[in-house]
């Protein structure tokens, strides 16, 4: 049973804001580019798995994807947790091509591809932390002492892989291609047969995990050394993502010369991933490269947003993170038709 269902991870959505935003030449733009690359494949990976999570027993196993759970100034990020009666299962997916060596004696994790060696954080590694954080997170929250494990599973089918060194063998198990992965689960129901949780610790479980789900955001720009000021503002210009000036009730460019109705939406949508969930009329202006109070405040109005507080200190949040402006304006429509 899926319980919370996978969707576009929010760290890929800020890093395409930061490309919008962020000039060509700045010289952080190549490592940008590159992560966002490295992060779309790795979610890509993560896609390619559906099909064999569909294929668990719907009410032995509940399914997480995409989990951020807070690790003091960190997050740590699980792809995807089982949780049954009798395990815990963290699934990493690698989407990596090429001769893969797992080095259990030095801790690499080591790609050769068309002749070139290169060296990617560990996944091993990766995984027993995420294992020891589900056990420390078990017990201070008093759940019964159920089983904790991992697989990293190879999602790329052109990968293969070797295991060396003196724990090759506890790590072989734990490691698979995809099209095995449905084996290896069967391998893991092979080790932990006796139930320790019963449906009411799995969803009292699932539920704390979907509550301590937090998201990274401003890491992003702390981790590649950019500062707020280094990104451009404005509602953007979708071709040549020129900053637009506000003309007849319109966003105009003056390089295309056309105008747009609602660029100040794709505008907003940028601000709540890279700046604060929320916003004054002040600080949209700004940001908007507005100066009429008056157009801030009707085009704030506009858009469904929770308004908090009075005329100068009013702020506008969005209803859900990340925001969709759309479906909050469907959810609004069903509320007035049923009359709520």
């Amino acid at each position: 049973m899926i319980l919370k269902v996978r969707v576009v991870p929010l760290i890929i959505l800020i890093l395409e804001a930061i490309l919008r935003r962020l000039p060509k030449s700045h010289p952080r733009y190549p490592m940008i580019e590159d992560e966002h690359r490295r992060r779309l494949i790795g979610y890509k990976g993560e896609e390619s798995l559906d099909f064999y999570y569909r294929s668990l027993p719907e009410q032995k196993y509940f399914i997480l994807h995409d989990l951020n759970l807070p690790d003091g100034p960190y997050n740590c990020q699980i792809d995807t947790l089982l949780i049954s009666s009798d395990s815990i299962i963290a699934v990493g997916s690698k989407n990596i091509g090429g001769n893969l060596t797992f080095d259990t004696e030095n801790k690499q994790f080591i790609q050769e591809w068309h002749g070139e060696i290169k060296g990617y954080p560990n996944p091993i590694a990766q995984e027993e932390r995420h294992q020891e954080y589900l056990q420390k997170l078990l017990a201070a929250h008093n759940f019964p002492p159920v089983p904790v494990d991992y697989v990293v599973v190879l999602s790329n089918p052109y990968a293969t892989y070797v295991v060396t060194g003196p724990e090759s063998g506890k790590v072989k198990k734990r490691i698979c291609k995809a099209d095995a992965f449905l084996n290896r689960i069967k391998m893991f129901e092979g080790f932990y047969k006796t139930p320790v949780l019963d449906t009411k610790d799995m969803r009292r479980l699932s539920r704390l995990l979907i509550k301590m789900n937090t998201p990274p955001t401003n890491f992003v720009l702390e981790k590649f050394g950019i500062q707020k000021s280094d990104l451009i503002s404005g509602a953007l210009c979708p071709t040549f993502h020129h900053p637009l000036i506000r003309k007849k009730r319109k966003w105009y460019c003056p390089t295309c010369q056309t105008y747009s109705k609602d660029a100040h939406i794709n505008m907003l949508m940028d601000y709540f991933l890279l700046y604060d969930l929320k916003i004054t009329n002040k600080q949209f202006r700004e940001f908007a490269r507005l100066d009429c109070i008056h157009t801030a405040g009707r085009i704030l109005r506009s858009l469904n947003l929770i308004s908090s507080g009075a005329k100068k200190t009013r702020t506008y949040s969005p209803a859900s993170f990340p925001w969709d402006p759309k479906k909050e304006v469907k959810n609004m429509s069903k509320k007035v038709r049923s009359g709520n």
